[in-house]
């Protein structure tokens, strides 16, 4: 199985080695698109600014429960996710308060 990396940035690119940089929307669609052409693709990490140019596919990605697995990765900035991010995912997810 393969992974592709979806990025906003050439510093994640250069630090992946695996795939292309995009700077709009519709670059982003097309890099999605060629990556879910690829064979055996297993992970598709893409940076939390190039998703945000492509929310709607990748909630479709997710939404479908198959592969690939779609990462959200920080860039060199770091993250834009809070310190309670990965609490309030879980309570929207199922609606247990943690």
């Amino acid at each position: 199985m393969k992974a592709y990396l979806v990025s906003d940035n050439h510093d994640s690119l250069v630090g992946m080695r695996l795939a292309g940089i995009v700077h709009t929307p519709d670059e982003t669609y097309a890099a999605i698109e060629a990556a879910l052409k690829m064979r055996n693709l297993a992970i598709l990490a893409i940076t939390e600014k190039a998703a945000e140019m492509a929310e709607e596919i990748i909630q479709q990605l997710r939404e479908r429960g198959d592969l690939p697995l779609v990462v959200e990765i920080p860039d060199r900035f770091g993250t834009k996710r809070g310190p309670d991010f990965l609490t309030r995912y879980v309570q929207e997810a199922i609606g247990v308060k943690m």
